[in-house]
C-alpha cells in the first residue's frame, strides 16, 4: 500500500490529463503545444540540470548502460517471438512490436525522482538518454529497410539526446553552474514533471485495436512483466546495486511511449493499434510498477 501511495500522485496527474483532454474544453492545439514545450524545452532542461550536477560514477555507468541494452534487446527479441499470436500483417505487427521495448521517459523520471530524489533523476536521465538512439533504430528497422539517413538526422536533432550529451560534457569539465542558472533550470525542471505527466494522460487513446487479444496481451506482458523480471536477475551479475539497480528495474517496467505512435503514423504503420497498446500499458503500469517497486523497497 505504501508503494501504491508513492506512485499515486504521478498517475493521478496522468488521469487528470485524460479528463482535461476530454472534458476540459481545451482545443487539440493546446495539447500539441504542451507536448512540444515539454519535449523541446522543459525535459531537456531537467536532464541537463540533473546531469550537470550529478556525481557520476564511471564504474556504475558502464554496467548501467549494459543493463539498458539487455532490457532493450530482450524486449525486441521477446516481442518478435509473439508473431504467431498477433494475427496481423507484417507492417502492423512491426508497428506494435515497438511497444515491447519503447519506454515512457516522463514517467521514468517522475518515479525515479520520487524514490531516489536528484540522484534517481540523474541516473534515469543517463539511462534513458543513452537508450533513446537504440529504441529509434530498432523501431525503424522493424518497419523499413531503407530510410536510415532520416533516422540518423532525427537522432542528431533529438532534444533528449542533445541535453543528455550536453549535461554529461558539462559535468566532465568539472565546472559548476552559476546560481542564477541553477535557479532557472530548476524552475523549468519543476514544471517538466507535472506538465509531462498531464501530456501523457492527454495522449491516451482508446478505440478498435484489431488483431488477436492474445497477441496484444503478449506485448503487454513482455513490457510490464518479462523485462523487469529479466533485469531483476541480470542486474546483480552486472554489479548493479542500490540506486542503479532500482533505476534499471524501474526503467524496464515503464509503459510504452507515445513516440511509438508517432513513428507508426509517419511510416504508414498501424497507428490505432499502437495507440491502444500505449494506453493499455500506461493503465496497467499502475499495478505492475507498484509490484516491482514494492519488491525493490522490501
Amino acid at each position: 500500500m505504501d508503494t501504491f501511495l508513492l506512485l499515486l500522485p504521478d498517475f493521478s496527474l496522468i488521469l487528470l490529463g485524460t479528463v482535461l483532454r476530454r472534458y476540459g474544453g481545451f482545443v487539440d492545439g493546446f495539447w500539441s503545444g504542451l507536448e512540444k514545450l515539454v519535449y523541446f524545452v522543459l525535459f531537456p532542461a531537467l536532464l541537463f540540470g540533473a546531469l550537470a550536477r550529478a556525481q557520476i560514477d564511471v564504474d556504475t555507468t558502464l554496467p548501467l548502460f549494459l543493463a539498458g541494452l539487455v532490457v532493450m534487446g530482450s524486449g525486441f527479441a521477446l516481442g518478435l517471438a509473439g508473431r504467431a499470436l498477433a494475427g496481423l500483417s507484417a507492417m502492423a505487427f512491426a508497428s506494435r512490436v515497438q511497444c515491447a521495448f519503447r519506454f515512457n521517459t516522463y514517467i521514468g523520471m517522475a518515479v525515479a525522482g520520487k524514490v531516489h530524489g536528484a540522484e534517481g533523476i540523474a541516473t534515469m536521465g543517463v539511462l534513458c538518454g543513452t537508450m533513446v538512439p537504440f529504441a529509434n533504430v530498432m523501431a525503424v528497422s522493424l518497419m523499413a529497410r531503407h530510410g536510415q539517413g532520416g533516422v540518423w538526422r532525427e537522432l542528431a536533432r533529438n532534444p533528449l539526446i542533445l541535453a543528455t550529451l550536453a549535461g554529461l560534457a558539462f559535468n566532465l569539465t568539472g565546472a559548476t553552474l552559476a546560481t542564477p542558472a541553477q535557479a532557472f533550470l530548476g524552475r523549468l525542471a519543476d514544471a517538466s514533471i507535472a506538465l509531462g505527466l498531464l501530456a501523457v494522460g492527454a495522449a491516451l487513446r482508446w478505440g478498435q485495436a484489431g488483431g488477436r487479444w492474445l497477441g496484444m496481451g503478449w506485448i503487454m506482458a513482455v513490457k510490464l512483466l518479462c523485462l523487469p523480471a529479466v533485469i531483476w536477475f541480470v542486474a546483480p551479475w552486472l554489479g548493479l546495486t542500490g540506486v542503479a539497480r532500482d533505476v534499471v528495474v524501474m526503467f524496464a517496467a515503464l509503459p510504452s511511449a507515445s513516440s511509438a505512435y508517432i513513428l507508426a503514423m509517419r511510416m504508414g504503420g498501424d497507428g490505432p493499434g499502437v495507440a491502444w497498446l500505449i494506453s493499455a500499458t500506461t493503465v496497467l503500469a499502475v499495478p505492475t510498477m507498484t509490484y516491482w517497486l514494492s519488491l525493490l523497497r522490501g
